[in-house]
């Protein structure tokens, strides 16, 4: 099935080099097959496609490199040189880059073909992808549903069987919660760990980069090519060699676990609170793990990750705002109005003052164990156009949280890992109603090659399926 040369590959990304090493299939005929799948999708999962480059460089692929001759997807906020960058947003619906983002060149340096700009919910802001300037995506596994955001065209793409691997970005789950909708790996790095140049702001050091897979293995050698220090991000880290090589080779038995499914900062779906809990207490048995009791009580993050970000997103509106606010989706209106008339010192200090509180409580929770167990996101995918649920199995979320607390609740368990900066890594855990629920584990800063590790035994004795029947239909 995997190498149809009437579908797109359906395996994963280090299978298919595989493949055109066998000469199986030839990098042409792989990209092909997927600009195909692509343009007959009804999943809107790709904004742009860049047919003529990506079929003049599948014909020199060298197949010897990582990632040779794989077709990719790039989300479409990522630079590529030569390709639109509108943000998702109306407001720069006729930009063009004219550069490519550092970690994007060394996917091409790798050997990946540049194939599709994969879509994005507006400027990132949001956990569903459907935008005014690019429509809908929607989930492969039901596409009433929708893949997440922000990276959800990249979910959807990857997911549904049209590309076998994709960037990713994830500033407030933004990579956690499509791989938790769609059934992929979803890994957000340690903040830097794969460098955000050129042209990069911190502010407010939320936002790392990655890429959304069907397997673990994708996920290391994904690492391997794109991890390191660049001298245009200057919070980047040192490079770390083998991820893919040592993957499976780090002694798991006698770290500490704890398992807390909603963080005690968030309401999780019975039906998804089942399922995390169950994988959790199978990988910590079979990983030999030391399970520990561990009070887990994070700080609701939503409005003050809300407002911190909304200063980077001032800083590219620029002299657009505020004549440009009718152009933006409604969650963006809400939320600029509100920083764009409210926003204060007072604002930022209480800001600052939460992160640091979250610094501190998480300092104290991985003193006590070494690895946190939660859900990935609070219940299965919502609808495809959203807005957001404020209601989780017949429960108010608004009478329960407040308005604002409701809105922040389908982000709570991934913005923790975001704000304090630390890696995390979101696992396919089954199935409910059809539709794929996703598990959480977080780890210290660093400690990505522990999570790696805890996937690929995840992968071993409870295997996902790598795509969702898309194309079967």
């Amino acid at each position: 099935m995997e190498g149809n040369l009437d579908r797109a590959w359906v395996g994963d990304a280090c299978s298919l080099v595989d493949a055109y090493r066998k000469k199986e299939l030839s990098p042409v005929e792989a990209v092909q097959a997927s600009i195909h799948a692509l343009e007959h999708s009804d999943l809107n999962a790709a904004s742009y496609i860049d047919t003529e480059r990506a079929l003049e460089q599948a014909t020199r692929a060298d197949i010897l490199l990582p990632f040779g001759g794989v077709p990719f997807g790039v989300k479409e906020l990522d630079h590529v040189a030569g390709w639109p960058y509108t943000e998702a947003s109306l407001v720069f619906k006729d930009n063009t880059t004219t550069w490519s983002s550092t970690y994007v060149d060394r996917i091409a340096d790798a050997g990946g073909i540049l194939t599709a700009q994969t879509t994005a919910s507006e400027f990132g802001a949001v956990n569903y992808t459907s935008t005014p300037i690019h429509g809908t995506t929607r989930n492969p596994w039901n596409t009433d549903t929708t893949p997440g955001g922000s990276s959800g065209g990249a979910a959807a793409a990857v997911a549904g069987g049209l590309l076998p691997i994709s960037t990713g970005g994830d500033g407030g789950g933004s990579i956690r919660i499509p791989a938790g909708f769609t059934g992929l790996v979803g890994l957000k790095t340690t903040y830097g760990r794969i460098p955000k140049g050129p042209q990069c702001g911190q502010f407010p050091m939320t936002v790392t980069l990655g890429c959304l897979t069907r397997s673990v293995r994708d996920t290391a050698r994904f690492l391997d090519v794109c991890n390191g220090y660049d001298s245009h991000d200057n919070l980047s880290l040192p490079k770390v060699e083998g991820y893919e090589s040592g993957l499976g080779s780090h002694d798991l038995a006698g770290l500490t676990a704890a398992i807390s499914v909603d963080l005690g900062c968030a309401i999780v779906a019975s039906s998804t609170a089942a399922l995390v809990e169950n994988a959790a207490e199978l990988l910590i048995k079979e990983a030999g793990l030391k399970r520990v009791d561990v009070a887990v009580t994070l700080p609701p993050l939503g409005m003050e990750w809300a407002m911190s970000n909304l200063v980077t997103l001032m800083a590219e509106l620029a002299d657009f705002y505020p004549e440009c606010e009718h152009d933006l989706i409604p969650e963006l209106q809400f939320g600029m109005n509100i920083a764009y008339n409210h926003y204060d010192l007072k604002t930022a200090a209480a800001a600052e003052t939460s992160r640091v509180v979250l610094s501190e409580t998480m300092a104290e929770l991985f003193d006590q164990a070494d690895l946190i167990f939660s859900a990935t996101n609070p219940d299965t995918a919502f609808a495809a156009t959203g807005p957001v649920p404020t209601a989780i199995e017949g429960r108010d979320l608004i009478s329960e949280l407040g308005f604002e607390g409701a809105l922040a609740n389908n982000g709570a368990l991934t913005i923790p890992a975001n704000m304090e900066g630390n890696p995390a890594i979101s696992i396919p855990a089954g199935f409910h109603n059809g539709l794929p629920v996703g598990l959480q584990v977080m780890a210290r800063h660093h400690r990505e090659d522990v999570l790696l590790d805890i996937a690929l035994l995840a992968e071993r004795i409870m295997p996902w399926p790598l795509t969702a029947p898309y194309l079967d239909r």
